[in-house]
Parts: C-alpha cells; sequence; structure tokens
C-alpha cells in the first residue's frame, strides 16, 4: 500500500505540471487584463501604465512569466489579488473554512440520506416506498442546483422563515461559543441540501441497484442455505460489495467541495471559495483563478488516489501492491 502510494504521488508531479500550464495559457487567452485591477485608476498617464506593465513582468515572454508564477506558487506564494489587494494564500485561507464545512455538511447529509433510502429500496424493490423514493431522487437529478437554490429560498427563507438566505453566520454572536456553530449550522443547512442534492439521488440508486444485485449472486443463496440471518445477509455480505462503487464517488467529492459549491455559494451568498472563484472570472482577478483552479487539480487528483486506497480496504480481492 505504501509503495503504491509512492508511486501515485510522484507520478502527479508530471500531471500537475501539465496542468499549469494549461491553467497558465488558458489564464493568458481570456479577455481583459488584470493591469486594471493593480494601477491607480486616477492615473491613466499612458507612460504610468507601461511602467506598471514593466514592473509586473507582463512585457516577459510567456515563458519567464509562467516560471515565475509557478516557481512562486510551489513555494506558497500564489500571488497577489488585484480585487481584494490582498495575498491571494490569505484570502483563500480566509474563504476556506466556510466551503470545507458547506462540504463536509453537505457529505454528511448525501450519506446519511442515501444509504438509507438506498438500503431500504434494495431491500424492498419494487415496492409503493421504492417507487417514491425513485420518484424522490429523479426529481432531484432533474432540477438544476440553481432552480433548486432560488426556490429553497423563496420557500423556506422568504415564506417559511426556517434559514437566513445569505450569509454564513450572525454577526451578532460572539466567536467560539455554543449559538455561533448552530448559527453557522443554521446558515449552512440550506446550501448543504441543495448542493447534495444531486449526489444523494445518485447514490441512493446506484446503492439500490446494487444490493438487488448482489442478493441475486451465489454467495448469498450459500449464506441463506447455511441459516444466517437476513439482517447479516444484507448489512455484512451485501452492503460490503455494495458500497464498492460508492468509493468512487466519495474520492471525487473531495474536489466537488470546492468546485461543486460554486453555484450554491453564490446563489446563498456564502461566502466561500466557490463564490471567490467565479468573483475572480468575472472581474479579471487572474492570480486568484489561477491558484483556485490549480489547487481543485489537485484536490481531484488527491481524490482519485483517496478512492483507490478505499478500494483496497473496503474489498479485499483488490491488491494495490
Amino acid at each position: 500500500m505504501l509503495k503504491y502510494t509512492i508511486r501515485r504521488l510522484i507520478g502527479m508531479i508530471p500531471m500537475l505540471l501539465l496542468i499549469s500550464i494549461v491553467v497558465f495559457l488558458l489564464a493568458k487567452a481570456m479577455p481583459g487584463d488584470s493591469l486594471s485591477g493593480e494601477i491607480d485608476p486616477n492615473n491613466t498617464n499612458p507612460q504610468y501604465i507601461a511602467e506598471m506593465r514593466e514592473k509586473l513582468g507582463y512585457n516577459d515572454p510567456l515563458p519567464v512569466q509562467y516560471f515565475n508564477w509557478i516557481s512562486s506558487f510551489v513555494q506558497g506564494d500564489f500571488g497577489k489579488s488585484t480585487r481584494y489587494k490582498m495575498p491571494v494564500s490569505d484570502l483563500i485561507l480566509e474563504r476556506l473554512p466556510n466551503t470545507v464545512f458547506l462540504g463536509v455538511t453537505s457529505l454528511v447529509i448525501t450519506y446519511i440520506l442515501a444509504f438509507a433510502m438506498g438500503i431500504f429500496a434494495g431491500r424492498k424493490p419494487y415496492t409503493i416506498g421504492d417507487h417514491l423514493i425513485g420518484g424522490i431522487n429523479y426529481l432531484g437529478l432533474a432540477i438544476p442546483s440553481f432552480i433548486a437554490g432560488v426556490f429553497a429560498i423563496y420557500i423556506f427563507s422568504f415564506n417559511l422563515g426556517w434559514t437566513p438566505y445569505a450569509g454564513s453566520v450572525d454577526i451578532r454572536i460572539p466567536q467560539g461559543t455554543f449559538d455561533y456553530w448552530m448559527s453557522r449550522l443554521h446558515h449552512v443547512i440550506m446550501p448543504a441540501i441543495v448542493l447534495g442534492a444531486l449526489a444523494t439521488a445518485s447514490y441512493t440508486q446506484f446503492l439500490r441497484n446494487d444490493i438487488i444485485e448482489n442478493s441475486r449472486k451465489d454467495f448469498v443463496r450459500t449464506a441463506r442455505a447455511k441459516g444466517t440471518s437476513t439482517s447479516k445477509i444484507y448489512n455484512v455480505h451485501i452492503l460490503r460489495n455494495s458500497i464498492i462503487p460508492l468509493i468512487t464517488f466519495l474520492g471525487f467529492d473531495i474536489a466537488t467541495i470546492i468546485s461543486g459549491a460554486i453555484i450554491t455559494e453564490t446563489i446563498f451568498t456564502y461566502p466561500g471559495i466557490g463564490q471567490l472563484f467565479l468573483t475572480s472570472v468575472t472581474s479579471n482577478d487572474y492570480p486568484t483563478m489561477m491558484a483556485i483552479t490549480l489547487l481543485l487539480s489537485l484536490l481531484t487528483l488527491v481524490g482519485n488516489l483517496i478512492a483507490d486506497i478505499l478500494y483496497g480496504v473496503v474489498d479485499p480481492r483488490i491488491r494495490l501492491d
């Protein structure tokens, strides 16, 4: 397992290098220029602008600009945000806890609901309960997250007043107190449900179908012939084999904690990495956009590695070494 992990980590290096080149070239190919965020808006002297371009290295050849950017990135210097006038690393660290909290909450809700509904539908297929769960799942798959978010705000925030429609915490509550964390949970619960709705529907259907398929295999018939209880057959023999496909999604979820929250955070005005990324794109804040994009790519690769490792943990037939 250790050798496999080391090999995979080493293999990530050239892949991340290629991704960084693509990210850099795409940023340079975008219309506009981040220089407008660096210069003094009250000074439009062409000579001043030319001096700023030279000072910031915008006149250097592309290979030189790329080398300067990637070498600083590896050392933890992501550059300075042209919109917020602060280091990108500090900006990301400021927003990251909100996105992680949103993503973890969404994953917890997703897996609790998916396991509950998937196991019920798999153990009692083609019943009224199974069809009802299937209808809910297909509805969750059909409705886009931005539509679901707007309706959730309209119904649960404006009409019922159950949840806030913006922000991550009530600023009037002292930080670190019990009420503070309850306020954070109160603000994150609705965006987390909207963010996890699509994944919940997919996981439920995958788990349901795998449980039905595995319940018809020979090892289940053998267990029943030996007198093994039905609950043990489903909870030990069938469920362990049925959750293997979900491990793949768990690895990718590490990346979707941030990338999948872009639309959700924007709709709910939730101050996280997703909203920061969208703001950086619309305002030509290239240092922030490039740093977040490259970090998302890194998280995707790490998620794939974790998924492969978990395969070997869940399924003893898989030998990574």
